[in-house]
């Protein structure tokens, strides 16, 4: 958190409002351009790639392994479960492709706001589960309302955001829930016929 402070106030006391304002995303980069020259370009953006390329291998990896357990839950094909040395390998490969699919179809503005919005409904549902358990957890309930409190506005806050800045996209977000909704309890209700 410190080293991304450091490089915003390195970037206001480099560039003027206007210069900010106007390169959007890329005015770090221009501001190191700027003081450096183009080595400084480039280091921005390369380090941008590199920052990018972790934050998406990590949440692959991250989500394949969810997507294994629930696999073993029977939510989703048992083929997902297949692991190779302890890797969920089948389910890195399918989460690999739907992030691609994702990516080609709304862009990686698309794969990122969706990120983040899971990310925040799911961390609301731990904290709340967190809540009603927190006899066995031994938590503060003080400190998981708290977060209850923290997440659910900041769900509220971004789903505001997306609904007034990107009503389309956010649409096309809900959509895919939908989607993942419907299929998860379809396929669970199949295999409890099965059974």
């Amino acid at each position: 958190m410190l080293i991304y402070v450091i490089l915003a106030l390195g970037a206001l006391f480099a560039l003027n409002i206007d210069d900010i304002i106007r390169d959007k995303e890329y005015a770090l980069a221009a501001g190191a351009q700027k003081v450096i020259g183009n080595t400084g370009y480039f280091l921005v953006v390369f380090g941008a790639v590199l920052a990018t390329s972790s934050a998406i291998s990590g949440t692959v990896f991250g989500s394949s392994r969810q997507m294994a357990r629930i696999a073993d839950d029977g939510y989703l094909p048992t083929w997902l479960t297949k692991r190779r040395n302890h890797i969920p390998a089948n389910a890195i490969l399918s989460m690999s492709v739907l992030a691609s699919l994702l990516i080609l179809v709304g862009g990686l503005q698309l794969i990122l706001e969706f990120g983040s919005i899971t990310f925040l409904l799911v961390s609301l549902l731990v904290a709340v589960a967190n809540y009603k358990i927190r006899k066995k957890t031994g938590s503060s309930p003080l400190i998981t309302l708290l977060a209850v409190g923290g997440l659910t506005l900041g769900g509220i806050l971004i789903l505001y955001y997306e609904f007034t800045h990107k009503p389309a996209q956010m649409w096309f977000i809900l959509g895919i829930y939908v989607l993942l909704s419907i299929g998860a309890i379809s396929y669970a209700r199949l295999r409890e016929k099965e059974k």
